[in-house]
């Protein structure tokens, strides 16, 4: 580590090494600010194995998810390997394989139906069908660029991201969307100043409608979209493999874990074993 520069002169060139790396914008973004959050607490006080332990204590401390710790622990010792700083690395929580995902964030077929509707009477037009879009390709919403006029005409998108590039078909209604916005090329979903939406504002517009949709909350955020698909897509098809590889995952592992089932659905399975009288 230079002891002659500032820590947030490491900071911003560990932020031009993730980039580097081609870590998404996201990923930049959460890595940058668990980091900042880090020095920050309590006061900026020197790197040390100590400070470090007593961070990730402080977290499990504050009540926060042992996957939100993980998370946090994974940014902090990026930053710390990219200072030569290893001595100072934390060990993650051990985690037990989850065996069902939380009944109250689990969005399901009727939940997207009435935030569609929602959108819709609210005349969201393009909220409604950038939901549709997520939904019923699967994507991510840091993928929704690729989404465009020209990529509606074919049919399909060719989507790179994580050193990985994979196709998917999009819905024809797409490019009817485009013509009546008078877009004759480029991203298909906009702001009024004609930038690419962001993925603050897609969280933001769907919060706007869950209350007039009547679905909790703690359900309605972009990536839920994703895993509405992966489900969908797993009953029809029943094809593990192949839905990986149309999410993108490089692990089916990871794609494992959209499918798991719901705790009410975990406890109707347990029930009919029939081992309680």
């Amino acid at each position: 580590m230079n002891e002659h520069k500032s820590i947030s002169e490491h900071i911003q060139a560990y932020a031009n090494h993730l980039r580097l790396e081609e870590k998404s914008a996201a990923t930049v973004e959460k890595y940058l600010r668990d980091i900042r959050s880090f020095i920050c607490w309590p006061d900026g006080r020197e790197i040390t194995k100590e400070r470090t332990a007593e961070w990730k204590a402080h977290l499990t401390e504050q009540g926060y998810a042992p996957a939100s710790v993980n998370a946090m622990l994974s940014a902090l010792n990026g930053l710390l390997d990219f200072l030569e700083l290893g001595t100072c690395r934390v060990k993650f929580l051990k985690l037990q394989r989850r065996m069902f995902r939380d009944d109250g964030r689990d969005l399901t077929r009727s939940d997207y139906d009435a935030l569609t509707a929602a959108a819709k009477a609210r005349g969201k037009v393009r909220l409604a069908l950038l939901m549709e879009a997520i939904c019923a390709t699967g994507i991510r919403v840091s993928e929704v660029r690729y989404i465009t006029v020209e990529a509606a005409k074919a049919g399909r998108a060719e989507i790179a991201l994580k050193g990985k590039i994979r196709t998917i078909l999009l819905p024809n209604k797409l490019l009817k969307y485009a013509k009546q916005q008078k877009n004759a090329s480029g991203e298909i979903f906009l702001t009024r100043s004609g930038r690419g939406i962001s993925r603050k504002q897609v969280w933001a517009e769907m919060k706007a409608v869950c209350r007039k949709a009547g679905v909790a909350d703690s359900k309605v955020f972009p990536h839920n979209l994703r895993h509405l698909f992966a489900r969908a897509f797993y009953q029809a098809s029943r094809d593990v493999v192949k839905l990986a590889d149309v999410l993108g995952h490089s692990s089916i592992e990871t794609t494992r874990i959209y499918l798991l089932s719901t705790g009410a659905e975990h406890a109707r399975q347990l029930a009919r074993l029939g081992l309680i009288s």
